[in-house]
């Protein structure tokens, strides 16, 4: 696995460790996400409310909705309250796949992501545009006759097909039962967010970085979430999800029930 390593070129999941203070990066990635964040300042204030956002979700979904079965899809490097410990905070006997395709995320989760003795954690080796073969591998975990959560929080962004965005997003959310749930962040270009600053950073990072990244409009956004019961507020700044003091950041966030 580690001869798909690239320390020569940026790669977003160590950028965003890097963003949000962690070690697991490299000189390329510290620059590259220097450079992004010249262009948009406020970028290190997005990768925390996101990681905010996912701790409201699952903590909500564990606590009040009582879901016990999390599929994390574009897991990212392990960093503070991840989705096993805060759900497994809230209910032991959680059960939490977990599902990236960079060796360095692997390597780490294999490493890191170890479940409480009632629960169990998993990890799944996979690309998300391949969803079909996240949900076989999954199934060895998580039951499919009972709710699951699926979190897909800003990896939409790395599809930049929309209509290829729509079918994963699909495939995924027809694979669980009524009563589960899609909890979704996303990157915007939309001015009343403040994503004017996206424009320039993301040009930047696609000329410098992998994978490719797109912005997309609330209307988009909403399209993911066709089919689905929002949940309150609706469709937000993900740093105003159940937070409505916070300060705006330019990624929306929500979360739909499956009716």
């Amino acid at each position: 696995m580690n001869d798909r390593i690239r320390t020569d070129i940026a790669h977003n999941a160590r950028v965003w460790n890097y963003w949000l203070g962690g070690k697991d990066n490299y000189p390329v990635d510290r620059a590259v996400g220097d450079q992004v964040t010249s262009f948009h300042p406020s970028i290190g204030a997005v990768a925390r409310a996101d990681r905010a956002f996912l701790g409201r979700v699952v903590t909500h979904l564990a606590a009040e909705a009582g879901v016990r079965q999390f599929l994390d899809i574009g897991t990212g490097l392990p960093t503070a309250d991840n989705t096993h410990e805060v759900a497994q905070r809230v209910a032991p006997e959680s059960r939490i796949v977990y599902v990236d395709n960079d060796p360095i995320v692997l390597t780490h989760a294999r490493a890191l992501l170890t479940s409480s003795p009632e629960g169990v954690t998993e990890y799944v080796d996979a690309d998300a545009h391949d969803p079909e073969r996240i949900i076989r591998a999954a199934a060895g975990t998580l039951d499919f006759t009972r709710p699951v959560a699926v979190l897909m929080l800003g990896i939409l962004n790395f599809v930049i097909d929309g209509d290829k965005a729509r079918s994963i997003v699909r495939t995924v959310m027809d694979a669980v039962p009524s009563g589960s749930y899609l909890a979704l962040t996303h990157p915007t270009y939309d001015a009343d967010l403040g994503g004017e600053a996206n424009v320039a950073a993301m040009e930047f990072w696609n000329a410098n970085a992998t994978p490719p990244i797109t912005a997309r409009g609330r209307a988009e956004f909403a399209s993911f979430l066709d089919g689905l019961d929002l949940l309150e507020p609706g469709i937000v700044s993900c740093a105003r999800w159940r937070a409505p003091e916070a300060a705006e950041v330019a990624q929306f966030g929500a979360v739909g029930r499956k009716p």
